[in-house]
């Protein structure tokens, strides 16, 4: 036997043996995707988990006639989660008026007064915002859930009362503390006075620590602020955005975002002024007027 005629046909085998893997899993995923289209009423979840298998063979497979294939197939699947998605919007938005509340927008974005849902039909999950604040973990799609997360949500975000005065003044100290931890040389720059939003909520968190906390700090003795509460109080407290330190008015001034800090959500804050509607801010300071 010749040793070099084996090692050439091992070496054949080795080079089509991926091609043969990557024909046989396309074939598959084609079958178990013909076996959906074929059905009368549109599964849009496992057409979805079909769809998925499909564009994973693509990848291994270049064939125009197996990709236009995929691609319908795709066109498909999106039309069907779609309709389930309107579908279970449908009944959501019956809930809410039931309960004397509107719901606007379509799928994925549902509005219900000043919080928004965001729907991911494919994960058959969804989840509440404020602003681009996530105020849940991904809910899966069980109306009463998602109406319960709603209520706690409203009581605990919409409803929340703070004293402007207090928040301000705490803010006003978290800028100051920050400016004073700076290089003598930062300070006479032309944004002396500005310092990260993000930055300035995580020293207020700071300053509302007890002693406690300080002597033994653990999860225990840590006093909560979450951030979705800061960017609730930063709306509220721009109703009367001007404080007095020692017996100076200030005013308080956020600065808007650059594109490169509103895409990094520990350099910027999304601060609503609508469901919808909002901007990026970077910086806060405090003006004397």
């Amino acid at each position: 036997m010749s040793t070099e005629l084996v090692e050439q046909i091992k070496a054949a085998q080795k080079e089509l043996d991926p091609h043969f893997k990557a024909l046989r899993d396309a074939s598959g995923a084609l079958r178990q995707a013909a076996t959906l289209a074929g059905i009368e009423q549109m599964d849009a979840l496992a057409m979805q988990k079909a769809l998925g298998k499909l564009q994973q063979a693509a990848k291994q497979v270049e064939n125009e006639t197996f990709q236009a294939a995929v691609n319908a197939f795709g066109t498909e699947t999106q039309t069907a989660l779609d309709a389930l998605a309107f579908a279970f919007a449908r009944d959501l938005k019956t809930t809410f008026e039931q309960r004397g509340q509107t719901v606007d927008g379509r799928p994925p974005t549902l509005v219900v007064g000043e919080l928004v849902l965001q729907i991911d039909i494919a994960a058959r999950k969804a989840q509440w915002f404020y602003g681009k604040e996530a105020l849940t973990r991904p809910i899966p799609l069980s109306i009463n859930a998602i109406v319960q997360a709603y209520e706690a949500q409203r009581k605990a975000i919409l409803q929340r009362t703070v004293d402007g005065a207090a928040f301000l003044g705490e803010l006003q100290k978290a800028w100051q503390d920050l400016l004073g931890e700076r290089d003598p040389k930062a300070r006479k720059t032309a944004t002396a006075n500005r310092v990260n939003l993000v930055e300035a909520y995580s020293k207020l968190v700071l300053n509302r620590q007890s002693p406690r906390f300080w002597n033994a700090p653990s999860r225990s003795t840590f006093k909560d602020y979450e951030r979705p509460l800061f960017v609730r109080d930063l709306v509220l407290a721009q109703a009367a955005p001007a404080i007095t330190v020692d017996g100076q008015t200030q005013r308080l001034r956020l600065g808007v975002a650059t594109k490169s800090q509103a895409d990094s959500a520990s350099r910027s804050i999304w601060v609503p002024n609508g469901p919808l509607d909002g901007e990026y801010y970077a910086d806060v300071m405090f003006e004397a007027n």
